[in-house]
């Protein structure tokens, strides 16, 4: 197989501190320098939703933005999105992406003694672990995959995903420092845990931090799968479980912080249909099961909602409809497949090419709207 140049990936033809970003390391250069969207008009960070067995309709997408020429710089996500993420920054193309993971058996990844099967064992293994499936399927074919179809000589850490800024004069901090950021939830801390960025208080440090290690605890679904623990800093247990938890659409992490127009755009994948027109009800409370239900949405969404509800996230972002098939319905038939790939193919086509209910995308229209300082709808400063 041939070398792929790890820091540019062709594609389909911690929190976000304050300092994270863009600092000058040049002569004469400051954090506000920012380049014309012209000169490297197809570079592009993503952001890619979780979705457990969903991520065949991002393959699709990013197909789709591989033919249109797009080359992806680093990538964010949660789950099947750091999954995604994770072979995507490996450098294995989308097209080679979708083969995987089309073919990939699911079943497999609902590992465990066999009484996990029952439903006595599942609830007993609960009990005892948090947890009914291990998990160690599904990371050891993560490190499988990386070894196997990423770029040879690869260590399969984070060291291998350093990002060098194509301007030599800039230099990167937090979370903008590697290809490959993976969301989890730090139950122990009861934080979201960017990795590597937050590697160290995890007990380790950010370039020693395993790939596969990484997204096995992104991917823990609760209960589902058990939670991943570590030693933190202090020598104490750190409780780790799906980033999405917390964070399942982190769409702004790679924003720069100096409220400065973007060099290149970010666009989110969101395995969701497009949001409707906001009535003031989210959540149709009408008893105890959706009392609770309505509970559990507002915890877990929250966050990214502050985000995606407003104008200028829903305008980059490529919404796929895959409301018909469960994150954790690992025995997708073949129709199912070819349905996810589909719509990831045609949520993507619609986003970059127009459709009747928005005009093609245009990263020149977007930095006008929402980032140049000025206007209504201009984003606010960080």
């Amino acid at each position: 197989m041939a070398p792929f140049d790890r820091s540019r990936t062709t594609l389909d033809a911690g929190r976000e501190p304050a300092s994270d970003g863009l600092r000058s390391s040049g002569p004469g250069r400051t954090s506000g320098d920012a380049r014309p969207a012209t000169i490297r008009p197809h570079r592009v960070d993503l952001v890619l939703e979780g979705g457990g067995v969903k991520g065949i309709a991002l393959a699709g997408a990013l197909e789709v933005l591989e033919e249109r020429g797009y080359t992806v710089n680093r990538v964010a996500g949660s789950s099947a999105g750091a999954i995604a993420g994770a072979l995507l920054t490996a450098g294995i193309p989308a097209s080679q992406m979708v083969q995987i993971l089309r073919e990939t058996d699911y079943r497999l990844f609902e590992d465990g003694p066999w009484w996990t099967r029952t439903l006595p064992g599942k609830g007993l293994s609960i009990l005892l672990h948090n947890g009914i499936h291990r998990g160690r399927h599904l990371r050891d074919w993560v490190a499988e995959q990386l070894a196997e179809h990423g770029a040879p000589g690869g260590t399969g850490t984070f060291a291998d995903l350093r990002y060098e800024d194509p301007d030599p004069g800039i230099e990167l901090t937090g979370a903008h420092a590697h290809r490959l950021v993976v969301t989890v939830s730090d139950l122990s801390a009861g934080l979201l845990r960017y990795l590597p960025l937050d590697a160290d208080a995890l007990g380790t440090s950010p370039d020693a931090l395993r790939v596969a290690d990484a997204v096995r605890a992104s991917t823990s679904i609760p209960l589902f799968f058990r939670p991943v623990r570590w030693k933190n800093a202090h020598g104490l247990p750190s409780v780790l479980v799906d980033g999405g938890l917390l964070s399942n659409f982190p769409v702004s992490v790679f924003d720069r912080p100096d409220g400065e127009p973007p060099r290149w755009p970010t666009f989110g994948l969101k395995l969701s249909a497009k949001p409707e027109a906001d009535f003031g009800v989210r959540n149709r409370i009408r008893g105890p099961l959706s009392f609770g239900k309505a509970v559990a949405d507002t915890v877990t969404g929250f966050y990214d909602r502050m985000h995606i509800d407003a104008a200028h996230s829903v305008a980059r972002t490529i919404f796929i409809d895959t409301e018909a098939v469960r994150p954790t319905q690992f025995d997708l038939s073949e129709e199912e497949r070819e349905l996810l790939y589909r719509k990831g193919r045609k949520a993507a086509t619609d986003f970059l090419d127009g459709d009747h209910e928005q005009e093609p995308w245009d990263f020149e229209a977007y930095t006008r709207r929402f980032r140049t300082g000025s206007g209504t709808e201009t984003l606010p400063q960080r």
